[in-house]
C-alpha cells in the first residue's frame, strides 16, 4: 500500500502510520507486474473472507485468511523482512513507541 498524505510513509519507505500504528509496507523489489499479480491474489482472499464470514462457513473463512496470510507474506507485509540491512521490524507497534516517535511528532508540528 503506498503511503498517502492521510497514511504517512516514514522516511525509510518501510512502514506508513494509521491511527498513530506502522504497518509495514510491500516490498519495493518487487516487479511491477509480480506486485500485481500479488495484489490480486490479496483482494480475491479478502472477498472471499467477506463471502464465508456473510455464508457462516468458518471453514472456509479459515482458508480464506489464510490465503490472506500467503498473499501478504509474498507481498512482504508479512513474516520476514524484505530491506538487508539487519534493522529489526516494528510492524503493527505504535509508533510512539519506535524510532520512529520523532519523524511522527514532527508531521504533526509537536515536540518530539
Amino acid at each position: 500500500m503506498p503511503a498517502t498524505p492521510s497514511y504517512p510513509g516514514t522516511p525509510d519507505g518501510r512502514y506508513f502510520v494509521v491511527a498513530g500504528r506502522l504497518w509495514r509496507t510491500s516490498n519495493p523489489g518487487l516487479a511491477p507486474d509480480e506486485r500485481q499479480r500479488l495484489v490480486n491474489r490479496l483482494m480475491d482472499a479478502r472477498r472471499q473472507v467477506g463471502a464465508a464470514k456473510k455464508a457462516g462457513d468458518a471453514e472456509a473463512e479459515r482458508g480464506a485468511r489464510a490465503a490472506v496470510d500467503d498473499a501478504k507474506r509474498a507481498l512482504g507485509e508479512r513474516g520476514p523482512v524484505w530491506w538487508l540491512d539487519g534493522a529489526p521490524d516494528f510492524n503493527r507497534r505504535l509508533v510512539v513507541n519506535t524510532p520512529y516517535a520523532g519523524w511522527y511528532a514532527a508531521l504533526a508540528g509537536d515536540a518530539a
